[in-house]
């Protein structure tokens, strides 16, 4: 189900590449992608009907994050690192082992090019991670191909089959010296670190000559070959070339708020980011600069070796008083990584901009656009009464209040009907009514702007005779009506009441279908707890040994059968209950099944 949160978020996502991390109701991330286009992945996820493991996602997603990057190449490789450091549950990893798989050169006198799924601290090389495990492999059957090292065990009676292929350096066949290693392996790194343009252009002629020549299944496998070399070891700029831990800073200023975004860059990956966002105090650099200082002080993030900023801040004070080293990047990699930064600091401000707005359409601005259709001046408080009952038994009435917009459940109350026999709508209104406004009247407190009605003309009526003609008091009244299938359909108002013609699209209409839905959800779940208690009495009746002491000590200390069910002999036993008596109450209860309850909150206003 997608949520009214989630929709208004939605209009947010930028037509960018980049990561999105869903998140449950917990805000754990249970599923993280990439996209080269946000907008349309994002989205795709709750339109439309899903079904299997897409449908039980989709059910549990309550929130998302997005970070932009500058391509598709660098989204990929972000979602690898997201996925190995969150593990979400969601996630189909295309991984070796257990994780996604590196590539390593051996640390040995006669060193080989290994898939492994393991970084040790064994003197070996590592380079990755990629991202599937069948790029890796493709990568490293090239590289044996072009740069070979030893391909099989060591100690064989001959040259093997791979050396005569030509991707064995075939140390069993003759001697190798540690200089034509050495060479080879320098080779095979600088491929590794993104020296690849020489054998793409050497794999792009051969495949046009391959297709040239209609030779289309060798040319599929070298444009296979390129793919795979894009996928696993063309330079990205998220990576650095070493290993130096790295922090970059970068913020946008807009509309009087200022956003900051830190990139972690840790072994030579992007791992983490950190997003903050407040009102300007002074000048945007000048913001930025005390943020910085006070983020290492505030936090538990240790100081890097190396720090980078954007333009315009002041180095040499952030370097004295960090103590470490602190870049403006001009180029490369780096400037590009702190581009990265700086545009999702200026979507996530956006972002928050307008959500805020969006917020205030649906709660402030839902409630000057009501105040405008029923011709009222500014409607802040709205109180909303719905009755329950089942054939006339349990009769309750609930009343929820909103304010500006928002539901203020400290102000909701519940009521026993009291003076009512059985199922009158037109009676329990008024006894409500009065008990609520007259109460208000002698405490001296605020009364509401508006009154709504989960009824139609009856409650209206009823509602109006109280206020009016024993109160002497003219609030607003109005009715929610709904149809057949119990969907808010029209409010009526006025003298004579009239239906009052509002969009089904508008924010004012889908506030009184907020309140509606919360005032029924509220008045339901008040009644099935009278219902149950009222059972529950009913039910300690019946049992033999149990008189009214032993069923008030039962009802004061249990809320309902499912307790008493639940509870443990010595628990019955403890409240003052003798043993006979305990296990008869258990034995009853042992059989009896009751519908699941809900959570009824505030007070009770008998």
């Amino acid at each position: 189900m997608t949520t009214k949160f989630i929709e208004e978020k939605l209009a947010t996502v930028p037509t960018l590449p980049g990561v999105y991390l869903m998140k449950n109701a917990q805000g754990k991330i249970i599923y993280i992608g990439k996209a080269k286009n946000l907008r349309n992945r994002v989205r795709a996820y709750f339109r439309g009907k899903k079904e299997g493991k897409t449908a039980l996602l989709v059910q549990e997603i309550r929130d998302f994050d997005l970070m932009v990057t500058s391509s598709d190449k660098e989204a990929l490789l972000l979602e690898v690192t997201l996925i190995q450091k969150h593990k979400p549950r969601y996630n189909i990893l295309l991984k070796f082992g257990t994780t996604y798989p590196y590539l390593k050169i051996t640390n040995e006198r006669h060193p080989q090019l290994k898939i492994t799924s393991e970084v040790e601290k064994d003197g070996a090389e590592y380079f990755g991670p990629y991202p599937n495990v069948g790029a890796a492999v493709a990568t490293q059957q090239l590289l044996q191909k072009i740069y070979p090292l030893r391909s099989c065990p060591l100690h064989q009676k001959r040259a093997c089959l791979y050396y005569h292929m030509g991707q064995c350096i075939g140390c069993c066949d003759h001697y190798v010296s540690k200089k034509e290693y050495a060479r080879q392996i320098r080779r095979i790194k600088s491929f590794l670190n993104g020296n690849v343009a020489p054998i793409k252009k050497s794999l792009q002629e051969k495949m046009e000559h391959a297709s040239e020549h209609m030779n289309y299944e060798a040319a599929a496998e070298f444009r296979n070959q390129i793919q795979y070399i894009e996928a696993t070891v063309e330079k990205q700029s998220i990576i650095s070339n070493d290993f130096v831990p790295r922090d970059f800073f970068n913020y946008y200023a807009d509309n009087g708020w200022i956003s900051f975004q830190v990139f972690f860059v840790r072994q030579a990956t992007l791992i983490k980011r950190d997003v903050a966002m407040y009102p300007l105090k002074n000048s945007p650099q000048e913001d930025f600069m005390r943020f910085i200082l006070q983020y290492y002080q505030d936090t538990n993030n240790m100081i890097p070796k190396m720090v980078y900023v954007p333009a315009g801040v002041d180095v040499s004070l952030l370097s004295e008083v960090l103590a470490t080293t602190v870049h403006i990047p001009k180029r490369g990699e780096k400037r590009k990584v702190l581009e990265m930064a700086r545009k999702n600091a200026e979507f996530s401000l956006k972002q928050k901009f307008h959500l805020l707005e969006m917020e205030q359409l649906r709660t402030t601005g839902a409630s000057e656009e009501l105040s405008q259709a029923l011709g009222l001046p500014y409607i802040a408080r709205i109180e909303a009464f719905d009755h329950s009952n089942i054939q006339g038994t349990s009769p309750v009435s609930a009343m929820v209040s909103f304010y500006e917009g928002r539901a203020d459940k400290n102000e909701y109350r519940k009521y026993h009907i009291k003076t009512v026999e059985g199922s009158n709508e037109f009676a329990t209104t008024q006894e409500v009514i009065r008990r609520r406004y007259s109460r208000l009247l002698k405490e001296g407190r605020p009364l509401p702007d508006l009154i709504l009605m989960d009824g139609g003309k009856v409650q209206v009526h009823a509602a109006q005779e109280v206020l009016e003609d024993e109160l002497g008091l003219a609030i607003p009244i109005a009715g929610m009506v709904k149809n057949d299938r119990h969907k808010t359909a029209e409010l009526i108002f006025g003298e004579p009441l009239a239906v009052v013609p509002l969009n089904p699209r508008s924010q004012a209409f889908y506030l009184i279908q907020r309140i509606q839905e919360e005032v029924h959800r509220f008045a339901i779940s008040f009644h099935r707890s009278v219902r149950s208690k009222n059972s529950l009495s009913s039910i300690l009746d019946n049992i033999p040994g149990v008189g009214p002491k032993t069923r008030t000590k039962l009802l004061r200390h249990f809320s309902s059968v499912v307790d008493i069910k639940k509870a443990q002999f010595q628990d019955l036993v403890d409240l003052g209950i003798n043993r006979p008596t305990a296990e008869k109450i258990q034995e009853t209860l042992a059989d009896y099944q009751l519908a699941a309850e809900e959570d009824s909150p505030t007070c009770d206003e008998s």
